[in-house]
């Protein structure tokens, strides 16, 4: 894959905080023409750098107060694509990743309590053919989440984006 120039990553730092500004407010602070950021941004769709946009909605709101990482063994690594097409059939594990270590595949998964989450694992991914074991960890806090940083490079700058934060809390 093509490195980003200095244009696609100020673009990229600018929308990885806010992915709902404008072409026009990207522009302005890229120092570039509106039909240039489109451009750009359509190509960098286009090759699979930018691999969505859209809102983040936090899955306790939907009732799946519960995050896990499951590690799973496989007879064989050459089942890895088989066991992947297994688990798109759950909606509720939403990450997989074929690893080293002691692991053939860990995914990450959210389910709605414990006995979810038991549910899950008996009757869906254990009886998954190939799969040997697992082991589960249960996420108890996320403290971090975020995106890879974007640099820009020595001496180039664009002024920050400003992130919009909306308080829980209504004032008097």
């Amino acid at each position: 894959m093509k490195k980003a120039d200095l244009l696609d990553r100020k673009i990229l730092k600018v929308i990885s905080v806010d992915a709902r500004r404008s072409f026009k407010e990207i522009a302005s602070q890229c120092g570039v023409s509106r039909a240039a950021i489109h451009q750009r941004v359509v190509r960098m769709f286009e090759r699979g750098i930018i691999t969505g946009s859209g809102y983040q909605v936090n899955p306790k709101y939907l009732g799946f107060g519960t995050c896990s990482y499951i590690g799973i063994r496989l007879e064989k690594g050459s089942m890895y694509n088989s066991t992947v097409q297994e688990l798109m059939k759950i909606p509720e594990v939403v990450e997989c990743h074929f690893t080293t270590g002691p692991y053939t595949m860990l995914i990450k998964l959210y389910s709605q309590d414990n006995e979810h989450l038991k549910d899950l694992l008996n009757n869906r991914i254990q009886s998954i053919p190939g799969v040997n074991s697992t082991d589960t960890m249960i996420s108890l806090e996320q403290s971090i989440q975020r995106n890879i940083p974007i640099t820009l490079g020595e001496g180039e700058e664009i002024d920050e984006p400003q992130e919009i934060c909306f308080s829980d809390e209504t004032e008097d």
